[in-house]
């Protein structure tokens, strides 16, 4: 059975991540919090040790380190986030996440705008 967002499109809610977050021994627990047309944001939960090997998304990607710290390879380079950090990925970034610690992040994706056919998709001719 799929877990429903923690949060419907529709509602308004007031979550503590802290109480939503899950850990699991050796492992990476992700939550949708949120799911729309527009946007996605997931919140995960790292093991000491557990990683994301390299990827890449199409979609913007707005990361928040809530607790603990992680590395983060960005494109070749790393750096080393913790409480409070706060990370924009353009699409297509290669990148990779490793946790030093045990940490949790809130994931946010957020899908590209298409641009209209009849012009710049500003609302201007």
């Amino acid at each position: 059975m799929k877990e429903l967002p923690l949060i419907a499109p529709e509602e308004t809610k007031v979550l503590d991540l802290t109480d939503e977050t899950k850990f699991a021994d050796n492992g990476i627990v992700s939550r949708t919090v949120l799911n729309t047309p527009h946007s996605r944001t997931i919140l995960f939960g790292f093991a000491e040790g557990q990683e994301l090997s390299e990827h890449t998304s199409t979609q913007h990607a707005l990361i928040h380190i809530l607790s603990g710290e992680c590395e983060f390879n960005l494109d070749g380079k790393v750096h080393t986030l913790k409480v409070g950090a706060f990370l924009h990925m353009p699409p297509n970034l290669r990148h990779a996440v490793q946790a030093k610690q045990p940490f949790s992040m809130l994931l946010t994706l957020i899908k590209p705008a298409h641009k209209s056919e009849s012009g710049s998709g500003d609302g201007h001719c």
